[in-house]
């Protein structure tokens, strides 16, 4: 145990593949490190995030690989589509719902809906049929229908990471909500559209194929969201009765962290869509099992998770980076750089259209279901949500390598006219739409002037969780009883009435038995918590979650 590298590789312990593998993870991690510095350098103008940082120092690195290897090599490390699929993209999905502010999620639940799932099945088939009818121009090679239909739902999945990092919250909470919830019910809704496509009998295509395709689509779609609730609501049972914190608050952390992965792991045992799973999952832990937890726990999880997903999304905008100057990718895709660049031309026009043939119109339909009270989405915010969809990332390159390529390589054509098509798509979105972002924003929604931006933020994060807790939702569970007035108000404001309604059975039914805010059990020998009085749940405590 005592031996030094040297020593080691002295007495032959290690062989020279090892020691290689051993210096590029060391160089990676160097990297990963120099990413987040120059991030964090960056972070005050907003213009660079994290993910353009990393696209651009996996470019750099790419080019001095290539340059040190005479042109034979430009990455430090093989893709692995189980890397990306078992240990990156969980923890990035699970942070998503986690973090989720659920009151404003699910306030906009029916028109993040329509835009996640409606408008990405409404994006897949413009792609699709566009690829159909413009590929063949320009002789990409021999594509079949199913390669067509899961290019639609590759270049489907959005990634609006660097929007949300412009966005204000607090300023514009209705549209950060719906550009966060739909970029997650998106890259939900393409991976069950690829699976689903994965499993289609192309061969023998017709009405019948067609509805077992729509039968699959939602088998994945419900039974996938059933087993990610399911596993949350067992976690926030267990710790809720077992009481792990009145011996060690690592085990409140550790069981969170593995009944997370389990979720997922068993999503994909089951063949369902992982992501979905994991996601619904996070709702649900941070709905009953964060509460459930210590204090210390509580804010354990909360900076882990997030933690482990910033690591994993620029893990994989690094290697991206990297990818784009593999030669033998673009040696094998054409003799020149010209078709595969035609072909990303292509597929960013097919993106702008498929994003505008659903934002506008079902944001159009939206509006007309939302009464005078209500905040409608305005032209200038729908001109936002369909820029934020412009950009394309993490799943979209793991869906691309998963059906074009065999553990990173390929040695057919058209694939690697596809990847390289792919990672073009990728760079040019994230980098120049992503630059494009800040001014846009500030274009369309004018900063605020005259108000003290930094008091007011810090007084809300003060006071926002004694509020939200006081208040519970827009109206509380007692304040309407007449049933006269009860199913008026349900026709009225359906999205409110069953908020209210879901609220009346989450109190009575399920808190009482899971946990949650209001219904946090006593620990004996955990640091007493301050709380506040809640008329119809009892205490509710300061750390609220929403």
């Amino acid at each position: 145990m005592g031996l030094g590298l040297g020593a080691l590789l002295k007495s032959g312990g290690l062989s020279v593949s090892d020691y290689d593998a051993i210096v590029s993870i060391n160089i990676f991690i160097a990297l990963l490190c120099s990413c987040i510095v120059i991030g964090h350098l960056l972070e005050g103008n907003r213009w660079v995030n994290e993910s353009i940082t990393a696209l651009v120092m996996g470019l750099i690195t790419g080019g001095v690989i290539l340059l040190v290897t005479n042109g034979t090599n430009s990455r430090i490390l093989v893709f692995s589509e189980d890397l990306f699929f078992i240990y990156l993209l969980p923890p990035i999905i699970f942070n998503a719902g986690f973090q989720v502010k659920k009151k404003q999620f699910f306030r906009n639940f029916i028109t993040i809906i329509l835009f996640g799932a409606v408008g990405t099945l409404i994006s897949f088939v413009i792609i699709s049929l566009g690829a159909m009818g413009l590929f063949k121009k320009l002789d990409v090679g021999p594509l079949e229908l199913g390669d067509y239909l899961a290019i639609g739902a590759i270049f489907s999945a959005t990634d609006s990471v660097c929007t949300l990092q412009v966005l204000n919250q607090d300023e514009t909470p209705q549209l950060y909500s719906l550009v966060f919830g739909e970029g997650v019910v998106n890259d939900a809704t393409s991976v069950v559209l690829f699976n689903a496509i994965e499993n289609l009998d192309i061969a023998n295509f017709d009405a019948i194929v067609l509805l077992n395709f729509v039968g699959k689509f939602l088998y994945l779609f419900f039974t996938s969201t059933i087993l990610g609730v399911a596993t949350g609501l067992l976690s926030a049972y267990i710790i809720k009765k077992l009481y792990f914190a009145r011996h060690s608050t690592d085990r409140e952390v550790s069981i969170m962290i593995l009944m997370a992965y389990l979720s997922y792991m068993l999503s994909m045992l089951l063949d369902l869509s992982g992501i979905l799973t994991v996601f619904f999952c996070g709702i649900v832990m941070s709905h009953y099992t964060w509460h459930n937890v210590t204090e210390s726990s509580r804010v354990t999880t909360k900076h882990t998770f997030a933690t482990l997903s910033f690591i994993a999304e620029i893990f994989l905008f690094l290697y991206v980076g990297m990818d784009a100057l593999d030669i033998e990718k673009w040696k094998l895709a054409s003799s020149s750089p010209k078709k595969p660049i035609a072909l990303s031309a292509i597929i960013l026009g097919l993106v702008m259209v498929g994003r505008a043939a659903f934002v506008f119109p079902l944001s159009f339909l939206s509006n007309l279901s939302k009464k005078e009270s209500r905040p409608k989405i305005s032209f200038k915010q729908q001109v936002i949500i369909w820029w934020a969809g412009l950009m394309r990332g993490a799943v979209s390159i793991a869906l691309a390598y998963n059906k074009f390529t065999s553990s990173g390589h390929t040695e057919v054509r058209v694939n690697a006219i596809m990847i390289t098509s792919t990672v073009i798509v990728v760079l040019f979105s994230t980098m120049v739409f992503g630059l494009l972002t800040k001014p846009l924003l500030s274009l369309l929604i004018p900063p605020r002037t005259g108000l003290n931006t930094s008091s007011l933020l810090s007084s809300q994060s003060i006071l926002d969780p004694l509020l939200t807790s006081m208040m519970g939702s827009d109206f509380d569970v007692g304040q309407i009883n007449s049933p006269q007035y009860n199913l008026q108000f349900i026709l009225t404001a359906p999205t409110r009435s069953v908020h209210r309604l879901w609220r009346k059975f989450d109190d009575r039914f399920m808190r009482p038995m899971f946990g949650g805010r209001g219904f946090v059990p006593f620990v004996p020998g955990s640091p007493v918590e301050r709380s506040v009085p809640e008329p119809h749940l009892g205490t509710v405590t300061e750390a609220e979650h929403s």
